[in-house]
């Protein structure tokens, strides 16, 4: 049970005071606001419920989740608490998102210079899990992260000890309230976005977004229903029948026999009396993989279709021209997801970090596409830089570790019918004159 599972909000004119049953505090003062920070996760936790959903129950939930005066999404929470669980559309999601997690960042200034030293305050696990909540939110539609507290990392720098994903059924976005207990009215609840929480709070995602999961929702349930009923399926038809004629009549043989064919299994073996007869009757039912597989198939193409926008980077392509048509598809949503992300850090998380001591006042996150290339990709971006700029060895010794020295001597080209000059010493351009002695017709 949380600390504030029972506090009644009731501010006290303009001197900001919270009165609880706890005491009353004074969010004005530093040491007040510290200890009510928190009450934003010390909510009431339920355990959700895991029941087998249809269609009419995902309609029913979003009807409660689009209610105008008391929006209500905890029955839509549950639907897509099953939804997440399908295999298909977590590889999907996983694919996209990790496209995002792999690519390299860089912090700069006003100007546009890189900070180097500034990565490091990103560089640390607080940061991706931030990152991977945000992404969350074009599934769930809205996610709302609470910073955790300031310490110092084994370096000595600034650092959070953590970041914590407020439950979603707490939170009603439209109305940017927090509440303690599931079941409460919206009016009752925190509002988030007012001191001293929202110098604590990051949100991602709109308000009335409800996500991807709503429309997944329409392929998952009934997936996971056709895989059901095709294990009903091969339990009553994928075994033949076996059957047992006999004459007797005496109940206790009658008992004995029921019971060597129920225990027999895959022994297929038995001792029975004489009379009796073992009938073993094939099905004839052969349409399962029809009925079922391509249902399920169907499924997973149009979850294909929702997350990463088409089918072939994640199942089998039918030709090179298709594929890289389809992965430019993909690229493009991971690069809106690029700029979601950039957006969140630049106008929520930055100036917050600033707030809280971290020496990052006026620098900017950026996505370092210059890295991004292929090893192919970067020998020729480099090979026509050279071949039109002087380039300064830094750049690749601090790129490749490699010591680099003074640029090497070019020498001049040799056109094709004009003999090289003598350099003095008997040779041309370096080579003997014997190597010149050759028959005269090679002259003519």
């Amino acid at each position: 049970m949380g600390l504030f599972k029972d506090i009644k909000k009731r501010f006290a004119g303009a001197d900001h005071v919270l009165r609880t049953k706890y005491g009353d505090f004074n969010l004005a003062r530093e040491s007040d606001r510290k200890k009510v920070r928190k009450l934003v996760v010390e909510l009431q936790r339920s355990t959700d419920a895991l029941t087998r959903r249809d269609i009419q129950d995902w309609r029913n939930a979003w009807q409660m989740a689009i209610n105008v005066d008391s929006p209500n999404r905890a029955a839509l929470y549950d639907i897509y608490r099953d939804v997440e669980v399908d295999l298909h559309l977590s590889g999907c999601i996983e694919q996209r998102k990790g496209f995002v997690m792999a690519r390299t960042y860089k912090i700069t200034d006003q100007g546009g210079n890189e900070k180097e030293e500034a990565l490091h305050y990103f560089n640390q696990e607080w940061f991706l899990q931030l990152m991977g909540y945000a992404l969350d939110s074009i599934y769930w539609g809205h996610s709302l992260i609470e910073l955790g507290e300031v310490t110092t990392d084994g370096d000595g720098c600034p650092c959070f000890d953590g970041v914590t994903l407020i439950p979603r059924k707490h939170v009603i976005p439209e109305y940017r309230r927090v509440i303690t207990d599931l079941g409460q009215d919206w009016t009752t609840g925190i509002e988030y976005r007012k001191p001293p929480f929202t110098e604590w709070l990051i949100e991602a995602g709109s308000p009335d977004n409800l996500g991807l999961f709503l429309k997944a929702a329409t392929q998952t349930i009934p997936k996971k229903n056709a895989l059901a009923f095709w294990d009903t399926f091969a339990e009553i038809f994928g075994m033949p029948m076996r059957i047992a004629k006999t004459t007797t009549r005496d109940e206790k043989e009658l008992a004995k026999m029921e019971k060597m064919m129920d225990s027999m299994g895959a022994s297929l073996w038995g001792v029975f009396q004489q009379g009796t007869d073992i009938e073993v009757v094939e099905s004839t039912k052969g349409d399962a993989f029809n009925v079922y597989d391509k249902r399920v198939d169907r499924a997973n193409s149009e979850l294909s279709k929702l997350v990463i926008g088409q089918t072939m980077t994640i199942e089998d392509g039918s030709s090179l021209s298709q594929s890289e048509t389809h992965l430019e598809v993909f690229e493009n949503l991971v690069e809106r997801d690029c700029r979601m992300l950039k957006d969140i850090v630049n106008n929520q998380l930055i100036p917050k970090m600033a707030k809280h001591g971290f020496p990052v006042k006026g620098m900017r996150f950026e996505w370092d596409d210059s890295v991004d290339y292929t090893p192919e990709q970067q020998k020729a971006y480099e090979e026509m830089v050279l071949a039109n700029y002087e380039v300064d060895g830094k750049y690749f010794e601090g790129k490749y570790g490699m010591p680099v020295g003074e640029r090497r001597q070019q020498v001049a080209p040799v056109l094709p019918g004009k003999e090289p000059e003598d350099d003095g010493n008997g040779t041309k351009d370096g080579k003997k004159k014997a190597r010149n002695m050759r028959p005269s017709r090679f002259f003519d």
